[in-house]
């Protein structure tokens, strides 16, 4: 790994200074592995320009760029929106838990929606942004323009993880406030009662919005191999329960994996995509998912 594509690494992230930084170079390091991958032709996608499609002007070639790579691009200008998109961000107590060694789900979800802010604002699409527990706590509606991307960072920054979880109830009335067809994608740990999720996923879905939902957990919360007696503590009620884990884990793993593969197959079923992502992966994988998904949005036009 070298040092650009170090920082899709969530542990290198977390040391860096500010969240405008982190976005930057987790989306480079993501560019830069584009390079060496099949989505390669991606990577175009990233600069002020785009290729050149017929009935485009062609006052807005780039000359310059014809003759270095004999191939026609034009001028990307702000008012050009592709996509509208908005990542609505968990942000309650559960959302604050980390095994040891790992960042907290909400440092990975607030890192993650900062790269993704970054990114779509840098293809020329609209950016905006929730945060919420069992209410919408803030709200910034999608825009196009770069200076944006400040405001959205910074309310990033701020945010804490507090509150009761409420993703289903949060997500209606979220669905009932974006007036504009777009993406929403939602990153959170998804503590709620599976079919209330789903009601709230097809109640985008019945607006007529792509939905892309990003499941983050803590690798002890897939594996529970912790060792030795433990007393777990919900970090929303303060409920403690002593156990031993080694009991639990087999009973444990199989309910996760039952959750997972039900919430895949329910959002399969109403054309979600779900992805599960743990706190110890690089950011590309969660990165990648989002291009495949614009993509289809826009080829489906």
């Amino acid at each position: 790994m070298n040092q650009t594509t170090s920082y899709l690494n969530p542990d290198v992230v977390a040391r860096l200074g500010s969240m405008e930084l982190r976005a930057r170079l987790v989306v480079e390091g993501f560019i830069t592995g584009l390079h060496r991958s099949p989505f390669h032709g991606f990577s175009a996608e990233f600069s002020e320009h785009r290729q050149y499609r017929p009935g485009d002007e062609l006052k807005h070639i780039d000359w310059k760029i014809y003759g270095r790579s004999d191939r026609f691009y034009v001028k990307q200008y702000e008012d050009e929106t592709n996509l509208r998109c908005l990542i609505a961000v968990d942000s309650s107590a559960s959302m604050n838990y980390a095994s040891e060694g790992h960042i907290t789900k909400f440092q990975y979800a607030s890192y993650l929606a900062a790269a993704l802010t970054y990114l779509v604002l840098q293809q020329r699409d609209a950016a905006g942004l929730a945060l919420y527990t069992n209410e919408v706590l803030q709200y910034l509606p999608s825009r196009s323009k770069r200076s944006y991307a400040s405001e959205l960072m910074h309310a990033l920054e701020q945010a804490q993880p507090k509150g009761s979880t409420g993703t289903a109830q949060a997500l209606h009335l979220l669905a009932e406030r974006i007036t504009r067809r777009g993406l929403v994608v939602i990153i959170s740990d998804l503590f709620d009662e599976q079919d209330s999720i789903m009601q709230a996923l097809r109640h985008f879905r019945h607006n007529r919005h792509d939905v892309l939902v990003m499941h983050v957990m803590d690798p002890r919360e897939v594996d529970f191999a912790f060792r030795n007696a433990a007393v777990f503590k919900d970090m929303e009620t303060g409920i403690e329960l002593p156990t031993h884990p080694m009991h639990l884990q087999q009973s444990y793993r199989a309910a996760v994996e039952a959750f997972s593969t039900e919430m895949a197959r329910g959002c399969r079923a109403h054309n979600v995509d779900y992805v599960r992502i743990t706190t110890d992966k690089p950011f590309d994988m969660a990165l990648r998912e989002y291009l495949v998904k614009r993509t289809t949005i826009l080829a489906r036009g």
